[in-house]
């Protein structure tokens, strides 16, 4: 009996009977809730159980020792130190590694550039490494790594799931990280041995708080059909690269940039060691990258990029900061937080209350006595201390009030008001000076209403995404369905629950923009969308409404209402 076996039969999120389950594990279907019990807890507590049938909520990376991909020699392995070790040392035994495919369900020693570590728990990261022999040195192929990007963001893409990259090959969907690459090289026997690494999370990650997932975009795939459509491209476009080099993709891979034409700075442990515009990507590789001394073109792989407007500026000493806040949004789920000087945000950052390390390594390094702390909670006191024992000052937790910033609150208690839906109002201001409807797309959907003469009218409120998602899931014997799409007519369940879900918070939005319309007539009224959800409900928007409306999606939309009322409040020394 294998518990190996029966999970990647599992995997696909699939129902199965429990018969066809105890016939490919060699057991009775009796033993097999005994058998369960030695899966990694993180793939065990997915399993459902109905009437005989067996699934999981959703599918999973696992493959079973019995997969093979056509263009491959493939094997499979339950758990590695590292699949890019194994193919690594095969090279440096004089063995032939080309077109060799390695594959772990758990990895014990992941690892990706610059010696950071690849951690993820069983099920979630799809991890594989591939080996791929060039006539050409390895200087010649300064390209690879962008070629190999390059190759996994058109597959995923084609899968539904949006990317963009990150110079080198980080993939990246929005902020977040949704893939790394790894790529080493032997040289031998007068050829390069190049050992490509690839890791994507297929579920979301536990321990990583700046991370996506292939499931965030599509859940309609398994981890296999990802797989297959990696390998396709990848062997398609290695084997023109070998024979035409880096010209033929150049074009695509500046397409696929999200850094182009922006500002970036690298660094290098930590430390910022140039600046400047990316101005595009050159035939090895290099990024090209207009500084104060022209287009310099950068090619060390131990630098790391970051847009400038995410770099943790170094603070101003504590005897010349003016309006210096540390500031925190704490949502039911997450923890976000903003460095403030001289009335600025400089830099944000969030984490779950599971993991706050983060906060605290930047509060050791940035943290002083003269900065003020304030926050915004809809969590509970518990989260709330969990923030409070990293920082050793107290944390001032601002709620609902009756009336801030000129703007009269007209929710019936106050006190039972969220305190995020009453910040966010006050930042809205800084984004729009007409009436708005205010929309946060979270664990909740709120949406409230602003008039132009600044009476805040109160609002809705509606599950999230996910709560929807999960309430069908939970109740409806004949809707277990993944992610699905959204489309214009459905004609999936699954696309039809996506698109359901989003049809309803935008048409919540619209019937509130109507209210608010009527009440304000003839003023404009403007539309202020934050939160996780935002782009995805902003794009779901019919073209008509976004085009006759000033329609804003803006992040952190909480701090920017607490930034508000502590910068402009007369009676802001005597509040803290």
């Amino acid at each position: 009996m294998s518990v190996s076996s029966l999970i990647a039969l599992l995997a696909d999120g699939k129902k199965h009977y429990v018969t066809e389950l105890a016939n490919v594990v060699c057991c009775s279907p009796h033993q097999l809730n005994a058998l369960w019990q030695h899966a990694p807890l993180s793939i065990r507590t997915l399993l459902r159980q109905r009437d005989g049938w067996w699934h999981l909520v959703r599918p999973v990376a696992w493959f079973g020792k019995d997969y093979q991909h056509p263009l491959f020699h493939t094997f499979v392995h339950q758990q590695l130190e590292s699949s890019n070790d194994v193919l690594l040392q095969q090279s440096k035994n004089q063995h032939n590694i080309h077109q060799y495919l390695v594959i772990a369900n758990t990895q014990t020693q992941g690892r990706g550039r610059q010696g950071k570590t690849w951690q993820a728990q069983a099920g979630e990261c799809l991890m594989f490494s591939l080996g791929w022999v060039f006539t050409q040195t390895q200087a010649q192929l300064g390209a690879l790594a962008a070629v190999v990007a390059l190759s996994c963001h058109r597959a995923l893409n084609d899968l539904g799931c949006a990317t963009q990259i990150k110079w080198p090959n980080d993939l990246m969907c929005g902020e977040q990280k949704l893939a790394g690459i790894l790529i080493e090289t032997v040289r031998q026997n007068g050829q390069t041995h190049a050992i490509i690494g690839i890791g994507i999370n297929f579920m979301q990650p536990e321990t990583l708080s700046n991370a996506t997932s292939f499931q965030a975009a599509s859940r309609q795939h398994s981890a296999q059909t990802v797989l297959n459509t990696l390998l396709d491209a990848l062997h398609q476009d290695l084997q023109r690269f070998a024979q035409t080099g880096f010209a033929p993709f150049q074009a695509a891979y500046l397409a696929a940039q999200r850094d182009l034409n922006q500002e970036v700075v690298l660094l290098h442990e930590q430390k910022i060691v140039k600046q400047g515009k990316v101005t595009g990507i050159a035939n090895d590789g290099a990024l090209l990258l207009l500084t104060e001394k022209g287009v310099e073109s950068i090619v060390s792989g131990e630098l790391s990029l970051r847009p400038q407007s995410q770099t943790f500026r170094q603070p101003e000493t504590p005897a010349t900061q003016k309006n210096s806040y540390l500031l925190f949004d704490a949502g039911n789920s997450r923890l976000k937080w903003a460095w403030i000087q001289n009335a600025e945000i400089i830099y944000t950052n969030h984490a779950p209350y599971r993991n706050l390390s983060k906060l605290e390594n930047e509060w050791a390094k940035y943290g002083h006595d003269t900065l003020t702390l304030a926050g915004s909670a809809v969590c509970g006191d518990e989260k709330k201390d969990l923030v409070q024992a990293i920082i050793p000052k107290t944390i001032h937790w601002f709620g609902s009030m009756p009336y801030a910033l000129g703007i009269t609150n007209h929710y019936r208690n106050p006190s039972e008001h969220g305190a995020d839906r009453w910040f966010n109002a006050l930042g809205a201001r800084k984004f729009s000076p007409n009436a708005c409807v205010i929309v946060s797309c979270g664990t909740a959907v709120t949406i409230d209403a602003l008039t132009l003469n600044n009476h805040y009218l109160g609002g809705t409120i509606m599950p999230g995404f996910n709560l929807m998602r999960e309430s069908l899931m939970q109740k409806t014997a004949q809707l277990q369905r993944p992610e699905g799409l959204r489309y214009p007519f459905p004609t999936t369940t699954a696309n039809a629950i996506t698109t359901g879900i989003i049809d309803a918070t935008c048409g919540a939005v619209m019937l509130m923009y109507e209210r608010l319309k009527q009440r304000c007539a003839p003023h404009s009224v403007d539309v202020v969308i934050t939160g996780g959800g935002a782009v995805k409900i902003a794009n779901a928007l019919p073209k008509t409404f976004i085009s006759d409306n000033n329609v804003k999606v803006v992040d952190n939309l909480v701090i920017y209402g607490l930034l508000n009322y502590l910068v402009h409040n007369k009676h802001q020394r005597n509040v803290l």
